[in-house]
Parts: C-alpha cells; sequence; structure tokens
C-alpha cells in the first residue's frame, strides 16, 4: 500500500492537528479529487477485510468535502459500533465543548484504572483512511486518522500511541514527528472495514495517561450549532469540522452503549457535559 505525505501547514484553525493533555487539534487537509483506494487487509482479528463496493467519492473543494458522484445512502441509525469497550471507560468527553482554551469539536474516552496503557480501538464504521498525522505530546509520539465513509460520514481517532503493522507502516511514510505536526494526505485512500484495528495503546506511557479522541463528523449537511450566526462568529475556521460535528453519545451508537455512556462522568473538570451538539 501505498501512503502519499502532502503537507498542510499547521495553525489555530480548526482544521489541524496539534497535541494536548487530553485531546488533539484536528488535522488540516488537502484540496482535489480522491484518487481510487487500496485495501486495507490486516484486521484484529487477522481475516481479509472485504473489497470495498466502489473508489472513495468524496473531495475537498473551496466549498469544503463534496460527492463528486452520488453517493450512497447511510446506514439506517444507530449507524455506529463503539470503538472500543465500553466497559474499561472511566469519563467521557464531550464534543462541543472548550477544553484546556481551545474549543473542540471532537470528544472522547478516558480510561483512568488503566495501568498499562492497553486500549484496542477499532473502526466504528467502514470507510476510507483519508488523512492522518503523527506528532509529539511531553516527548511521546501520538498519531491521528481520519477515516471517511462514502455515504458523507467521516471520524477521527487521535493520541493513539501504539499502532498494528499496517496503520504503522503507513505512519511511517510521513516526515518525522513533532509538537507542532503537519496532517498528512493518505494518497491512494486505504480502506478499512467496520471492526478493523485501529491502535493497540492510546494516551501517554510516561504519565499513565490513558485516553484517546474521537469526533464524528456529517458531511451530508451542516449541523444545528452551525445555524446560529453567534457559533460562527465564534468559530470562524469551523467551516470543516465544528459546522458538520455531530454528538455521538446521542443515538449513533446502540441504545446500549448509548446508556452506558450516559451513566458515565463527564471527563473535563471545567466544562463537563456542555456540549454545542448534545444539548
Amino acid at each position: 500500500m501505498a501512503a502519499a505525505a502532502v503537507v498542510a501547514s499547521c495553525g489555530s484553525g480548526q482544521g489541524q492537528t496539534a497535541p494536548d493533555s487530553t485531546t488533539s487539534r484536528s488535522a488540516a487537509s488537502t484540496t482535489g479529487p480522491a484518487p481510487e483506494s487500496t485495501s486495507l487487509t490486516t484486521t484484529a482479528s487477522s481475516t481479509t477485510a472485504p473489497a470495498p463496493a466502489s473508489q472513495f467519492v468524496w473531495m475537498q473543494t473551496a466549498d469544503g468535502w463534496q460527492a463528486s458522484q452520488p453517493a450512497p445512502e447511510c446506514p439506517a441509525q444507530p449507524m455506529l459500533g463503539s470503538p472500543i469497550d465500553l466497559r474499561a471507560v472511566t469519563s467521557v468527553l464531550y464534543p462541543g465543548q472548550l477544553r484546556g482554551g481551545d474549543y473542540k469539536p471532537h470528544g472522547g474516552f478516558r480510561f483512568d484504572t488503566s495501568t498499562d496503557n492497553a486500549v484496542s480501538v477499532t473502526a466504528p464504521l467502514e470507510g476510507f483512511l483519508v488523512r492522518g498525522a503523527r506528532y509529539l505530546v511531553d516527548g511521546e509520539v501520538q498519531y491521528a486518522f481520519d477515516v471517511f465513509n462514502n455515504c458523507g460520514i467521516m471520524y477521527r481517532v487521535g493520541h493513539l500511541r501504539e499502532l498494528p503493522a499496517n496503520l504503522q507502516a503507513i505512519a511511517d511514510t510521513w516526515p518525522e514527528p513533532t509538537e507542532s505536526s503537519a496532517s498528512q494526505a493518505i494518497v491512494p485512500p486505504v480502506f478499512v472495514a467496520a471492526g478493523e484495528l485501529l491502535a493497540t495503546k492510546v494516551g501517554l506511557l510516561a504519565s499513565r495517561n490513558t485516553f484517546f479522541d474521537f469526533g464524528v463528523y456529517d458531511y451530508r449537511g451542516p449541523n444545528e450549532a452551525s445555524g446560529s450566526p453567534e457559533y460562527r462568529t465564534a468559530h470562524p475556521d469551523g467551516g470543516e469540522l465544528a459546522f458538520h460535528a455531530v454528538c455521538w453519545l446521542r443515538g449513533w451508537l446502540p441504545p446500549a452503549d448509548d446508556a452506558a455512556l450516559a451513566a458515565l462522568p463527564p471527563a473535563d473538570a471545567v466544562s463537563g457535559a456542555a456540549s454545542d451538539y448534545c444539548g
């Protein structure tokens, strides 16, 4: 499989990736039509992933992500599986809130009883790896990936610490990580099946800070929050992420998972369960 590193400049906007101790900034993107995809065949169960039904059909334009041909219908809700074993989660980071002085369209999970950062993160929905990043936090390498389903749903996983060999091979083609790393386009996009293993450890090993970021973005249309002029003024760089982020804690996961997450405390001590997307 080939992964071309297309560098996007890193700054302060909603579309970039950079580290913090609980969440990462979002990854920047490149513009242009997506080439045909390759298939990722190493999975958590060591089985072969099914071939994708078609090539990746989305592209970035001046007006944001657009389908270059008719996109398939999305699965009925709840369309996502849980990316982790929820029994190990101790608290939840809510999407659409201020954390550490920055606005975070994504949420995440904490695992405060973990002693070795071992958390298996799997793909909650099939899609195509379109971008990734590796960066440094407190001297430790962290990884992030964007996975885009052809129906118009993208999800982001960040602060991954150890990857399976197939993803590590992609990440190894990127520039050496820095504390302000640019994101990298994955060209051609790489297909991943639902349930595909994305990481085996997360967070920061030295401090035993076990967490990872999880955000979901719906490009079939803007979210409700973005309909507010005040929200758009407050987040002028939010066109790609903040204006399409969803409350994946409500109705996107199986009902039992929704209930399990609702019973957990919020992870951020300041913002708590406040969320522009979850009401």
